[in-house]
């Protein structure tokens, strides 16, 4: 009996920390449509990977046209100059311009909604991983070990035969390296954390790509856990580990790694198995070793916090809200 309760105990305490989901089973995406893009789908259609559905506007400029009273105009609707946006003091201001771009779809799935100046939504058939955010755009590929999961990929460690493929780097990855990844044809990148800088550089870069002439093939960064340096969770990379050599998607909105491959399942964590996310020991994964109640932490503050026993059985003490657990 008293091992029963012990373990009640241990549920108990162990169900106030936060459950993190290694896959979800119910996936919409969304592409984003802005003033002068035009849908090429409707709703109930189906799509399949690389299947054009949005024409989008490059450099969109915004101009004043006189509509006749009598054409009754909508905003949404659409002139030869461009899509009509909204009307001020008799005149229609157009979102209008000469070039135009085809996004592709990077999974299949049926149209489940068309909304102007929002986006349109796909229900794919697959599954998905999440993270936290997705810079750059929609893409596709197969996917590819490129480090362990504390790995760092440098420019130097890029090979030819990543080309086309969708890669995991573990833990770390800098602006270089991802513009040359870019550039060699790679569509994709999966990475732990992704330091601000890193970020803002990068999207520097896509910004200078997206104004010139000749563009490359679709490239995403897809952030799973945040700014900091840490490990890709254990549960998580098994996913990765089983999806290899399978072709991926990863989709901005929201930032998820999709995928429809089936019998992925994660393997189950063992009992009591927890990952700081976040503090000094982010990234480490340990056994959950009760509850401490409050202690006092750098900077003064008192939190919640619980024993953690590590893999090579030291204990050490995190605030409740720095960890996380897998379902």
């Amino acid at each position: 009996m008293t091992g029963s309760a012990d373990m009640s105990d241990m549920d108990r305490e162990i169900g106030l920390v936060g459950l993190r989901r290694i896959i979800d089973d119910h996936v919409e995406v969304r592409f984003r449509l802005e003033p002068g893009d035009r849908s090429l789908v409707a709703v109930g259609e189906t799509v399949v990977p690389g299947a054009p559905i949005i024409e989008r506007l490059r450099d969109p400029q915004l101009q004043e046209l006189a509509v006749p009273g009598s054409a009754q105009p909508q905003p949404g609707g659409r002139v030869s100059e461009g899509e009509l946006l909204f009307e001020w003091r008799g005149r229609w201001r157009i979102a209008g311009g000469d070039l135009t771009e085809t996004v592709e779809s990077p999974v299949a799935g049926i149209v489940r909604e068309v909304r102007q100046g929002g986006a349109v939504t796909v229900r794919t058939g697959g599954r998905a991983v999440t993270g936290i955010v997705a810079l750059g755009g929609p893409t596709r590929g197969q996917l590819r070990l490129a480090t362990g999961r504390d790995g760092e990929l440098r420019s130097g460690g890029l090979d030819v035969g990543f080309a086309g493929a969708i890669l995991v780097v573990g833990s770390r990855i800098d602006a270089e390296t991802l513009t040359r990844a870019r550039a060699m044809g790679i569509r994709g990148v999966i990475v732990s954390g992704l330091a601000s800088k890193e970020r803002r550089d990068f999207v520097a870069s896509e910004a200078r790509q997206h104004a010139a002439l000749h563009r490359l093939s679709p490239f995403a960064v897809l952030v799973l856990d945040g700014a900091v340096r840490r490990p890709l969770s254990s549960p998580v990379a098994a996913v990765f580990d089983a999806l290899v050599g399978a072709e991926v998607a990863i989709v901005t909105d929201p930032p998820m790694l999709v995928f429809d491959v089936p019998g992925v399942i994660p393997p189950p964590a063992p009992a009591g198995h927890v990952r700081v996310r976040s503090g000094e020991h982010a990234g480490r994964e340990g056994t959950w070793a009760g509850m401490l109640g409050l202690r006092r932490f750098p900077g003064g503050v008192q939190l919640d916090a619980a024993r953690v026993r590590l893999p090579d059985g030291s204990v050490i003490a995190v605030p409740l809200g720095d960890l996380e657990r897998f379902g």
